[in-house]
């Protein structure tokens, strides 16, 4: 029996899925694409046992996944197939369970990596950054144009979310494409095969550079069609080793297959040209930033690979809304802005920086590590990231990372890196309670000011941000 393929199956043979970590970022969109297909879904997270984000675990009860405590209660036959992410340790009460059952085992990677593998027309967008936001972009004018794309994100894809879907982190959709980000983190990105490929940049972030080059290089060689940013030195010296008819490229500025020039950005949108085969296409976007424009160009690279007309594509992100925690601008009150954004390392924390500093008001960032081990990885970068764009008067305070258990090394601290910070001349604050990190800020916010809360691996960031406006306006 394939245990990957359940909407080739019968009823009666369809395997039944048990994901432990189902609410993560990762797991919840593939659980829901193989529900979507038919097949049966259980799961269990300790955040559910928390108590954290209950709407996303009532949603998904809603759908009807059946949910259990993470106690292995819910693994009772050695015919269900167990599904964790690399995070989950073998001591946890669920895999105990499965190895007692004599379960079949699957990491979230490779479960994913066949689905997408066994798919006519696989789309995997990698990089270090802007994966969600281009995978959403591609899915949304795959689906504009009548592809009815299956898409699996990252991030919900404000576009496909409603009241019957307020967590669209995964479309499900009957046509041949199935378009995906591809996690180069733990080096899974070496199970995928795709046919149109994007690179959008290489930079550091969970591995070293020769690791991600490596990694990055032997993903682009498997594609028909390669989408890469020539902005980006490592991504097009990685492009330069394959056949120049194998690749699309495309950059700001710069000499181009797809070239943007003449941008003129707002402050929730930005403009500019497309420069296509001597034909100039103006372009706007709903949403900001230059970091946006080299992720529009990514998407229209890989839909017009995948025979999607110019016109087609850009008629389609004007009306593309974003992701949510992705510059999401959370509320207004007695003016100040606060703005819910997933920058965690020094390229997206830089590139949302960056796009407020386009526009005058001083920034209040709220920044909190999604792990030790990141900040021991790339401590000086975020350092010298935040030296360098943030402006003399803004504010910075960092909590302590996220933690959720298990096994960690704390070598280095969030006081740590703000005692680097404001030895740079930078106002820096080492907070250690978030609530109170919070607090701070919306007693220091005056009109004028923007406030951002910027993190990772954290669903509640965004309830953090809407606390925020609550008491801005109270």
């Amino acid at each position: 029996m394939d245990i990957t393929n359940p909407s080739d199956q019968p009823a009666a043979d369809q395997p039944a899925y048990f994901f432990v970590g189902i609410g993560g970022s990762g797991m919840m969109p593939l659980a829901m694409i193989l529900a979507g297909r038919g097949a049966t879904v259980a799961g269990s997270d300790r955040n559910l046992d928390q108590g954290r984000v209950p709407a996303k675990f009532a949603d998904l009860a809603a759908k009807g996944v059946a949910l259990f405590p993470q106690d292995g209660s819910g693994i009772v036959s050695p015919d269900q197939i167990v599904i964790a992410s690399a995070a989950i340790e073998p001591t946890v009460p669920d895999m105990i369970a499965a190895d007692a059952q004599g379960c079949t085992r699957s990491t979230r990677a490779a479960m994913l990596a066949s689905l997408f593998n066994d798919s006519r027309l696989p789309i995997g967008v990698a990089g270090t950054s802007g994966k969600s936001t281009v995978t959403g972009m591609i899915g949304w004018i795959l689906h504009a144009v009548g592809r009815d794309p299956t898409v699996m994100n990252g991030a919900v894809m404000k576009n496909f979310a409603g009241p019957d879907a307020p967590f669209a982190s995964a479309l499900v959709g009957a046509g041949d494409t199935f378009v995906s980000e591809v996690d180069e983190s733990d080096g899974s990105i070496a199970q995928y095969a795709p046919k149109i490929a994007v690179l959008n940049n290489v930079s550091l972030d969970h591995k070293s550079l020769d690791e991600l080059r490596a990694l990055f290089g032997s993903f682009i060689a498997k594609a028909e069609t390669t989408v890469v940013n020539a902005n980006d030195p490592d991504a097009a010296a990685l492009a330069s080793r394959l056949p120049r008819g194998q690749v699309t490229t495309f950059a700001i500025d710069a000499s181009a297959d797809l070239r943007a020039e003449n941008l003129k950005p707002e402050p929730f949108a930005i403009g500019f040209d497309l420069v296509s085969r001597g034909v100039r296409t103006r372009v706007k976007l709903a949403v900001p930033g230059r970091h946006n424009v080299s992720n529009a160009l990514a998407a229209i690279g890989a839909a017009m690979a995948a025979d999607v007309s110019l016109p087609d594509a850009v008629r389609a992100l004007a009306s593309f809304t974003g992701l949510r925690r992705r510059f999401d601008l959370v509320g207004e009150a007695n003016g100040v802005a606060v703005i819910d954004d997933f920058g965690h390392n020094p390229d997206k924390i830089a590139a949302t920086l960056d796009t407020l500093h386009a526009f005058p008001g001083r920034l209040l960032i709220l920044f909190q590590p999604h792990g030790y081990g990141p900040l021991k990885v790339m401590g000086s970068e975020l350092v010298a990231t935040f030296v360098d764009r943030m402006a003399p008067e803004d504010l910075l305070v960092l909590p302590d990372p996220a933690y959720y258990g298990g096994t960690v090394t704390r070598e280095v601290t969030s006081a740590d890196i703000v005692a680097r910070i404001a030895a740079g001349s930078r106002d820096a604050r080492h907070i250690a309670d978030r609530a109170d990190a919070a607090a701070l800020l919306v007693a220091e916010a005056r009109p004028g000011d923007r406030i951002v809360v910027m993190g990772a691996r954290d669903d509640t960031l965004g309830l953090l941000a809407a606390t925020m406006v609550e008491s801005l306006g109270g």
